[in-house]
């Protein structure tokens, strides 16, 4: 790279608009959309659409939402003209959709451009000639009055040939071609020119496109701004703009155009087009969709859109691309995690939607909340624990939480990948014995009054516990208690409960079919091992049995054996 490059390159120069208005203005409705799929993003493909998958983009833009579609280039090759047949002799163009076709200024072109559109209901013939100095002097060696004349001549040619077919219902769109790299009294000359041979009072669409995008947007927008002074009182111009996306800034440039007066816009599905894209359609219609403004376009589900757009196009759409890539309503990491969590956890269903790094819900296009957040190494306790209470119902108590991340932690550092939810479900399990937990048996619960007159509750009953039954009986102030005092009286720790939470949870493949009770206990084992517990039942007191002895078996396994206390004798 140039060390100084003001040597190679000039800053584009500024319009004189002082009293510019749009940085005060807000887009308050959809403009006209125009799709430039078939046309502008077909020419920017490997390989061009077959007739089969251009019907198929058709097919998809029309159940979008587009009322105007440009549909090809019919004089430029067999399949181009062939498809606009297809649409007019099929009756494939519903009533409230307008279909476009484009040529260049070349009379040749023009004639069989509009000879493709014979037995339309209504069409747009667009025609477009580059108006900018480079293109102008060094690629067609014109001067202005020779531009002006080419514009006249082949606008009136187009007059001639659509009034002489009165069955359609005809527009005009002209476009000078490079607008936003011309001079802006060289461009409205062109654009008034065009109107004067169409027909003044006569509808036509002004389209002004950013060919190849020079400037930072703010400077587009002024252009326009400039332009749509010069035709505030012509209600037969429709004002379009057409960005390309080289500077990485199409979506500004469209929307500061719309706040700067242009009334239409055109663009392709997720910005595919020639160099860096045409303008993304559906990011702008999905910001304007945030900001409560209604597109006009259904996008709600994008991921279905995105599919039929990959298999027409045979490109990927990038897993980050706005609003419709497969990662961009993922948060991998821990304090984005929590934050989404609190917010989804203090929401009510009619709430305008605030969600920390959510700009859109995911539900409004068709995507559930399984993707929001995902674990890797960069995850913390929160993404965790979403994820178990979204899939499997499990309410994990905060310290909990960050004990469990403790072992998904070092199970990340092995395994070195994202996990899934099944993932962190079956780490889940094993680490707190949900399928092999002992379970009481022959259980017999009883409350009496206690030797001071306190209820008391005996518990009895037998448990398999390290390979041996081992028989129980305890007293306590609860049924928990009582559990608690049998078995540290039956395996030799010394088990306190320091914190119990219990909860239900609906019914899900992995935990049953109905209803069941989930039950987490802290407890301190021998005054040296503080460690939770989780049991899940049918019977919120076997849950919470259940709990305590994943306690004790976890505690268990974290002591070396030289240290574990002698087991007492069995009771017979």
């Amino acid at each position: 790279m140039l060390k100084n490059p003001a040597s190679k390159y000039r800053a584009f120069a500024p319009v004189a608009l002082k009293d510019r208005t749009w940085p005060d203005a807000q887009i308050e409705r959809a403009p006209r959309w125009l799709s430039t799929d078939l046309r502008d993003g077909n020419q920017a493909l490997i390989e061009p659409m077959d007739l089969q998958r251009k019907l198929r983009m058709f097919e998809l833009l029309v159940r979008i939402g587009f009322k105007e579609i440009e549909v090809g280039f019919p004089a430029a090759s067999q399949v181009e003209w062939d498809f606009v047949r297809q649409l007019i002799e099929e009756g494939r163009i519903p009533e409230d959709v307008t279909i476009q076709v484009m040529t260049p200024a070349r009379e040749e072109l023009i004639e069989r451009t509009v000879q493709s559109l014979q037995g339309a209901r209504r069409a747009i013939v667009h025609v477009y000639n580059a108006v900018a100095p480079v293109w102008r002097e060094v690629v067609f060696g014109m001067t202005v009055p020779e531009v002006m004349a080419l514009v006249d001549r082949h606008v009136r040619q187009v007059r001639a040939l659509t009034d002489a077919r009165p069955e359609t219902e005809w527009v005009l769109q002209y476009s000078p071609e490079t607008f936003s790299l011309a001079e802006l009294d060289v461009s409205l000359e062109a654009c008034e020119t065009a109107i004067a041979a169409w027909g003044p009072g006569r509808p036509i669409i002004l389209n002004l496109p950013t060919t190849v995008e020079a400037a930072t947007p703010n400077v587009f927008a002024d252009q326009i701004e400039w332009m749509a002074r010069r035709f505030a009182d012509r209600p037969e111009v429709c004002l379009s703009v057409h960005p390309h996306n080289d500077r990485g800034t199409g979506t500004a440039a469209a929307e500061l155009a719309l706040m700067a007066g242009a009334h239409r816009v055109e663009g392709c599905l997720f910005g595919n087009g020639e160099r860096t894209g045409n303008l993304d359609i559906v990011n702008v219609a999905l910001n304007m969709y945030v900001q409560g403004v209604s597109p006009g376009l259904d996008f709600s589900d994008i991921d279905a859109i995105r599919a039929e757009v990959e298999h027409c196009n045979q490109l990927p759409v990038p897993a980050r691309h706005p609003y419709a890539g497969d990662l961009v309503y993922t948060s991998f990491s821990g304090s984005h995690q929590d934050a989404i969590k609190k917010a989804f956890s203090a929401g009510r269903e009619d709430d305008v939607w605030a969600i920390p790094y959510l700009p859109i819900d995911p539900k409004d296009l068709g995507r559930s909340y399984e993707a929001v957040i995902r674990v890797n190494s960069q995850s913390g306790k929160g993404g965790m624990a979403y994820l178990l209470e979204t899939e499997y119902g499990v309410q994990l108590p905060r310290r909990l939480q960050i004990e469990f991340s403790q072992v998904v932690q070092r199970a990340m550092d092995v395994q070195g990948k994202e996990l899934s939810a099944a993932d962190l479900w079956a780490i889940f399990c094993s680490e707190y014995a949900l399928d092999d937990t002992p379970a009481l048996r022959q259980r017999r619960i009883a409350a009496h009054d206690g030797t001071r007159g306190a209820a008391q509750t005996e518990l009895g009953g037998t448990i398999q516990w390290q390979g041996r039954e081992r028989a129980l009986q305890g007293t306590g102030n609860g049924p928990v208690d009582a559990f608690v005092n049998a078995l540290s009286a039956a395996t030799g720790h010394g088990i306190r409960v320091l914190d119990y939470q219990e909860h239900a949870i609906g019914g899900t493949g992995l935990v049953g079919g109905d209803a069941r009770a989930a039950a987490y206990v802290e407890l301190r084992v021998d005054d040296s091992r503080q460690v939770f517990g989780v049991g899940m039942d049918h019977d919120i007191v076997s849950a919470a049995i259940r709990a305590v002895t994943s306690g004790l078996l976890r505690a268990e396994r974290s002591q070396p054996v030289a240290q574990r206390p002698a087991e007492p004798a069995l009771v017979a």
